[in-house]
């Protein structure tokens, strides 16, 4: 297990994704974001069935930055209840994982 992770969350669109990701890249709470394509996304909310198209993103951050990137992220949001969650990087190419501690120290 390393010691950096993989942060994912979801956007109402593409702009509020890349206005986020570049502040906490700025701020240097992640290393770096990937923007994916949009997404069609299907969940119940307030006891109904909603669908809605979001776009996901994955920052790269350290282990121990994970709780300040998320809470930045919720701040940032525009949804109530924003979805970011922390995926663990059980392995990674030593370079790569320097090069994420480094960027978020």
């Amino acid at each position: 297990m390393t010691d950096i992770v993989t942060v994912y969350a979801v956007f109402a669109g593409r702009d509020e994704a890349e206005r986020i990701a570049r502040i906490v890249v700025e701020e240097r709470l992640a290393a770096c974001a990937n923007i994916l394509g949009a997404c069609r996304s299907i969940y119940r909310w307030q006891g109904k069935i909603e669908e809605a198209d979001e776009v996901p993103a994955l920052f790269k951050t350290r282990a121990d930055a994970a709780e300040r990137l998320i809470a930045r992220i919720a701040e940032l949001h525009s949804y109530d209840v924003p979805a970011a969650v922390v995926w663990p990087i059980a392995d990674a190419l030593g370079d790569y994982a320097r090069w994420v501690k480094a960027e978020t120290a």
